[in-house]
């Protein structure tokens, strides 16, 4: 490893709002040194005994964006099923059946390549930790595989079998429920067990059953509750201490109360609410409540096919009604506290320097120029990166 200096940055946003006023933490015109792939000082003018420096003149630098919500291990190709909902129809969770049966038929090689062609394309927008879901298997081999793929890209992996019940076990739910708890959840290995919690997919019972199976295993709780329906969802997601609940499109006020009142991170998804018109402001009722908050890609050939945390960040501004510091901070400091992460998602002396630059003076651009890919360079752990590696 080696050190880098990052001088003369026009604005730099830390995520520590005891440095100003405001809670992005913003330094002018700042350097800071990563010295082997950790923040060792926030400082002015140009430092001696570094290996390389970087202008950083007329540019920001924000955390690497932290995407605490994927699902990137899959084949095939919805786009049809967008083009209906463009003519009116509404998303359901029938449509992954779809991408079952072409996950199922790929091979390990084509749902690798395909997860590292998005992943390069998250990194090219400055996403530096990205979780990744299974649940487009739903056998006990495609599940397992599709989770080892997964471990091949990060350490934030899910088992998320519970996705929908497949349709070999449609008149058998329960009975896939317990393949599941009894064969998948123990050969796992993974960090987080998920469960859909809806209308279509897993009922309460069933919901929580799994992620307790799964927290006995020792994998950590996060949910996916209230996309198309509010239910008890966001009560198990507190009531087994899950690190987040996902979606929340439906979400009650009590649902709300209960979120700002916990240790659960609210995460919302505005790619999917920007695809399938679900709720609007959606972000405004949880924020005034004062929840913890973030923002995810939601990355998934149905209902949210983009891996562009800026763009998620633009219509967290213009769909939900975050200011655009609220939504910065959710795509950053919010998904590391998603995923119980300190050392990512702020920029501090000992933090890991991931981090991306801007080519523009502020990081207000994010949203005030959607679609345009602002990333002049990401870093990872201190080295410009092009190529994601785990």
């Amino acid at each position: 490893m080696s050190s880098i200096a990052f001088t003369n940055i026009s604005t730099l946003v830390t995520n520590d709002s005891s440095i100003d006023d405001g809670a992005l933490g913003i330094v002018r015109n700042a350097t800071i040194v990563s010295d082997d792939g950790v923040i060792a000082r926030i400082t002015t003018g140009v430092p001696t005994g570094v290996d390389s420096v970087v202008d950083c003149s007329n540019k920001t630098l924000l955390p690497g964006f932290v995407d605490s919500h994927s699902h990137i291990i899959f084949a095939g190709d919805r786009s049809e099923e967008f083009s209906l909902r463009s003519q009116g129809q509404k998303y359901t969770s029938g449509g992954i059946a779809s991408t079952v049966a072409a996950t199922r038929a790929a091979t390990d090689s084509d749902l690798a390549s395909n997860a590292q062609r998005l992943l390069d394309e998250a990194l090219a927008s400055g996403t530096t930790t990205m979780e990744i879901k299974s649940g487009y298997g739903l056998t006990e081999k495609d599940e397992l595989r599709s989770l080892q793929v997964a471990k091949n890209f990060t350490e934030e992996t899910t088992l998320l079998a519970a996705h929908v019940i497949p349709e070999e076990f449609r008149d058998d739910p329960d009975g896939y429920v317990d393949l599941i708890i009894n064969s998948i959840i123990p050969q796992s290995h993974a960090k987080w067990i998920d469960v859909f919690c809806d209308v279509g997919a897993f009922n309460p019972n069933q919901t929580e059953a799994i992620l307790r199976a799964g927290i006995s295993h020792g994998l950590l709780p996060r949910l996916h509750a209230n996309q198309l329906s509010s239910g008890k969802a966001v009560e198990i997601a507190i009531a087994v201490d899950a690190a987040s609940a996902d979606h929340l499109s439906k979400s009650t006020d009590r649902d709300i109360e209960l979120l700002a009142s916990s240790n659960t991170v609210a995460t919302l998804l505005p790619g999917a609410e920007f695809s399938t018109h679900l709720e609007a402001y959606l972000g405004r009722r949880f924020l005034d409540a004062g929840a913890t908050v973030a923002i995810a890609s939601d990355c998934n050939p149905g209902s949210s096919f983009t891996t562009s945390m800026p763009f998620c960040i633009a219509a967290a501004v213009s769909l939900l009604g975050f200011t655009v510091e609220e939504a910065v901070a959710a795509a950053t400091i919010g998904g590391a506290k998603a995923l119980r992460r300190s050392d990512i998602g702020s920029i501090s002396v000992g933090k890991r320097a991931d981090l991306v630059l801007l080519d523009a003076p502020s990081y207000i651009h994010l949203a005030y120029r959607p679609g345009v890919n602002l990333v002049h360079s990401t870093y990872k752990s201190g080295r410009a990166v092009t190529t994601w590696q785990k």
